[in-house]
């Protein structure tokens, strides 16, 4: 029961979690949280690869369950 994300929807659901977008370089969006000094970089693809997705998760520190209630 995976479901995919976009890049879109990520950027959306960080936004939600307090990060701003620093910059884009290419189709990669690289986001920053102040207040827990982490950065982020997001693919803008229609769909983001599975391990992509786990590293994301893992560095923000966030569930599956989590992010699709966010998202």
């Amino acid at each position: 029961m995976s479901k995919t994300f976009s890049g879109k929807e990520l950027v959306r659901a960080l936004r939600r979690l307090g990060f701003i977008i620093d910059h884009q370089r290419g189709s990669h969006i690289f986001m920053h949280n102040l207040e827990r000094n982490i950065s982020v970089t997001i693919p803008n693809h229609k769909e983001i690869k599975k391990g992509t997705l786990h590293n994301i998760q893992k560095k923000v520190n966030l569930t599956l369950e989590n992010l699709k209630e966010i998202i």
